[in-house]
């Protein structure tokens, strides 16, 4: 791979990453404010339609834009080899499952079914932020 293409793929990386994370923090933040103001029809339906277009047009195709590169940059480098890498491919998948857990509680405000409060939405608003430090760490150091 050469030098060009792989600086394009290593950016087209970054920025993807960078959308990926906003929408990671953002959107439990959204469910916050979302069930406080459940009783608020108009502000639920807006909150609805927000929701979907962070986790639909912004996300989802910034977490599979982060995979694709991040991929390729792993294969072309032959990072595959090395046990850091190992790690911050378990932290990836386990923000790729908070993708899915928060798409999961977007179906249910969109179902009206949501049984927790605030508080849940406050705390696994951090987990998201707790794996980018360990995957920052991992790669910046690529030690391990």
């Amino acid at each position: 791979m050469s030098e060009s293409f792989y600086l394009g793929v290593k950016s087209l990386h970054v920025i993807a990453i960078i959308s990926w994370m906003a929408g990671l923090l953002y959107l439990p933040r959204l469910f916050v404010y979302h069930i406080e103001n459940k009783e608020e029809n108009s502000i639920y339906s807006l909150f609805l339609i927000m929701e979907r277009l962070l986790y639909l047009f912004i996300m989802t195709p910034a977490m599979l834009i982060s995979w694709m590169t991040g991929l390729i940059m792993m294969i072309s480098a032959s990072w595959y080899q090395a046990g850091w890498m190992h790690f911050k491919l378990l932290l990836v998948l386990l923000l790729t499952l908070c993708h899915f857990y928060f798409g999961y509680y977007r179906k249910a405000f969109i179902a009206g079914t949501v049984q927790k409060n605030s508080k849940f939405f406050r705390f696994i608003n951090e987990i998201p932020t707790i794996l980018m430090i360990g995957i920052v760490i991992l790669v910046l150091y690529k030690a391990f």
